[in-house]
Formats: C-alpha cells, structure tokens, sequence
C-alpha cells in the first residue's frame, strides 16, 4: 500500500472517530481566533463612541453603531424596540477632602448613580465610620448630621470575585436611604474593589420610597482615599469632611434595544437569546461593562453566519439598554415578549468581563442541568471546565416563558473588579484573544442547545 494511500485513510479515520460536535467547536474557535469581528466593533465603541450612559448621546451612537454592524452581517432580521430610560448626569466632577486640624487632604470620589447634588458650596460636615447598614440602624439618632462613612471591603478570601461584591454592595445600593432616615446629612462608600488604589467606582444606588426633600448626597470613595480616611478617623473622630457633587436626574427619555435575528430552520417559533448590555457608565468607555459582552453577542451572529450553520431555532442577540441604572431594557423586552406571546426556551448573557471563559452560570432545572454536564468533555480542549448553577445575568432576569434554560457566561473574575464602574474600564484593559475565546464559548453553547434543545 502506498504511503498517501495509508494515510489518507488514517486521516479519514480520525476524522469519522470525531463527532460532529467537536468538529463544529473545532470551527467555532478557530473562526473567533482568527477572523471574527469583535475586537474591531469594540475599539470602534470605545474609542470612537465612548461612554455610553442611558439617555446620552454616546448610548445614542452606540444604538446606531451595532446597528449597522449587524446589518452587514446579512442576518435575516435587524430592528430597534423603543423603551423609555432613566437619563441622570454626573455634571462636573466632584471634589473631596479630608479637614484634618486645618489641613487639606484631597481624596478621588465619584458620585453614585440618582445621586442628588451637594448644595453649590458642598458639603462640610463630621464623618461617621460604619461596615454595615445593620450599624446604621444601630446607631440611630448618633449619625445625624454627619456624613456616614461606609467602609466594608470587599471579601479577599473569595475565589469567585462576584461572590465578594454580592457580599458588600448593599451598603451602596441602600446606604444612602438607611443613613438619611436616621439623619444624616451624606453618605461616602469604599469602592467595589479587591485592590488599593486611587479609582472611585460608581454604580447605581437608590434611596427607595424616601420622599424627595429627604435625599442626600452619596459617593464612592477610592480603596486608598478609604484606607487613608479610616486612618485619620481613628487618631481623630472629630475631623470633617468635605465634598462637591454637581449631578441631576432629569425626566426618562426614549432609547433602544438593538435586536438581530437568525430566523431557525425547523423551530422558527422557538427564541434562543445571546446578549449583553449596551449602556455603560459614564466615567469611560466600559469596555468590560459591558462593551465586551456586546461585541460577543455580536460575534455570535457572525460565526453562525459565516460559518453556513443554519440553526433549528431562531437566534435573537439583543442588546440591552439601561441594564446599570434600571434594568428597563430587559423589562421591555419580557413585556413585548408576553405580548406576542413568544416562547423562548434559552437565554445566555455576557456582562463579567472580556476575560478568559472559564464556563456557564445556570439557572435551570436539574435535568438541564444533567445534559449540560454530558457535554464536559467537548469543552475540555478549550480549557471550560465550570458548569455551576447560579445566576445567570440580570437583563435577562425578568424573561419569563413555559420552560427555558438561562446562563451567563463565567470569565475569569479576578480582575474584573479593578475595573468595573471606574475611570479605567477602557479598551486596553480588554486583551483580543479573551475576548474572542469568549465569543467562541458562547456561540458553542447556543450551538449545542440549539442542536439537542432542553429538556
């Protein structure tokens, strides 16, 4: 026998000794690495976009940006869903010190997300240092008239860094309501971040069902202007602190969803969602949060595409508007859904981070569960080894139907926190390859619930 003939015949071998599926994968990840388009839609929206807040001109550009981008692609369907946003402004950016015995010492804050302002003189008063809202409480009428100070850090031990924030972001989110019924007068926060440095995070907060004239200022306070001021409050508790914030919530105004189709072959009815979420705060051009999810979901589509892969169900990326200070994009999106009465049987998001995948959060039930574990071993040589069940993304929280599966994409999480909601979420913290493995990790997974469906 000859030598080509030998192997020829060895090669065809090999290749009928592997599924269909680990060759589809095979395609899918040597497309992502090589030709998909994510890290060009991604540098066009940060650097040439930007910041994209709900109810700005940059979220404006940024609709009709991926727009037209997913209109290139020749899907079947690309189209906008109108949804009215909350539209709030930073103003000018804020200033803070610490009053030390006459002495000023400037620390780096950012006001937090439906913040009020400060009066134009700011605000002068003694500080308070806390770690819980459960202190507050405690406290009661010893906080009033002074600034409350909440300084819990976030959890080191945790290996699963999201678990560390779900840990400690209540004093954020609810800080500022607790500490203006006891009466105080503002609220500082330690940023949501496992490292020192000089970057305050922002991020929604909400002061509930307090009536207006009961508002307070609130901000974040970098990691270091936290450690600094906790130090100067222990040698003397009497010290005052000054901050400026100069921001404004204005009425809701109309924005977009950005929705793109792939019309499915023999379940055209059944909706298989890939997303993230297009808004963004506005201190950069939040390249991890979430302009990396964004250009995945995107890059799904494209894959598919190029590829020739016709799917069995209609797969539908959306991206959402609103997601950091509302969540009305996934709202309008479940509402217009129930009233068209369409079935979605599997939703995944992207809002971790352009990291390296490392798996799937789940939320589903067991027997879906089961069949996600039997597909380990195809996931093995792209090194996703994590299939947890957990939350799975909140834009698609509130959809709703029958019976579906919902995941969120699990990249690593370690340094994901140095960036979110801070002045340095920017294009050169998201490295093109992670970016692409994800977007690879994400098409693999629709492609197989497409192919085997839930249970």
């Amino acid at each position: 026998m000859k030598k080509t003939t030998l192997f020829f015949l060895m090669v065809t071998a090999f290749l009928h000794s592997q599924s269909k599926d680990e060759l589809m994968l095979k395609d899918i990840y040597k497309f992502s690495l090589t030709k998909v388009q994510c890290y060009a839609w991604l540098d066009d929206l940060s650097n040439k976009i930007g910041a994209r807040p709900s109810g700005s001109p940059g979220a404006e550009k940024g609709v009709a940006y991926t727009k037209k981008q997913l209109e290139t692609l020749g899907i079947d369907k690309v189209y906008l869903q109108e949804v009215m946003v909350p539209k709030w402004v930073r103003g000018e950016k804020e200033t803070a010190y610490i009053l030390d015995n006459k002495t000023k010492i400037a620390v780096p804050i950012c006001a937090l997300g439906g913040s009020v302002a400060t009066s134009q003189k700011g605000l002068n008063a003694e500080v308070i240092e806390v770690h819980s809202i459960e202190e507050v409480k405690q406290l009661g009428v010893a906080v009033k008239g002074k600034i409350v100070f909440y300084n819990r850090p976030m959890e080191p031990e945790n290996i699963e860094a999201f678990k560390s924030y779900g840990n400690c972001v209540d004093q954020r989110f609810y800080g500022a309501k607790e500490a203006a019924l006891q009466g105080a007068v503002g609220t500082i926060v330690r940023s949501m971040n496992l490292r020192l440095d000089d970057f305050p995070h922002t991020g929604a907060q909400s002061y509930g069902d307090l009536p207006k004239a009961n508002y307070i200022p609130t901000a974040a306070i970098s990691t270091n202007g936290a450690e600094l001021l906790s130090k100067k409050l222990k040698e003397n508790s009497h010290l005052q602190f000054f901050m400026k914030l100069s921001c404004k919530q204005y009425d809701d105004v109309l924005s977009y969803n950005v929705i793109g189709e792939i019309t499915g072959t023999e379940h055209p009815e059944k909706i298989m969602v890939v997303g993230g979420h297009l808004d963004s705060w506005d201190l950069a051009d939040g390249a991890q949060d979430d302009g990396a999810g964004c250009v995945q979901a995107m890059g799904v589509a494209e894959i598919f595409k190029k590829l020739n892969y016709k799917p069995k169900n209609t797969i539908r990326v959306v991206l959402f508007m609103n997601e950091e200070f509302g969540g009305k994009g996934g709202k309008k999106y479940e509402e217009l859904s129930k009233l068209n009465q369409e079935n979605h049987i599997f939703a995944l998001e992207s809002d971790s981070g352009g990291f390296s995948p490392r798996g799937f959060s789940l939320e589903c039930d067991e027997a879906n569960f089961n069949k996600v574990n039997s597909w380990v071993k195809l996931f093995e040589p792209y090194l996703i080894h994590s299939f947890v069940k957990g939350h799975a993304g909140s834009d698609i929280t509130p959809l709703t139907s029958s019976k579906i599966v919902k995941a969120g994409l699990k990249p690593d999480s370690q340094r994901y926190f140095d960036y979110h909601h801070a002045a340095n979420d920017k294009f050169d913290s998201v490295n093109k390859r992670e970016l692409e493995l994800g977007a690879a990790t994400m098409a693999s997974f629709i492609y197989l619930f497409d192919q085997y469906g839930i249970d």
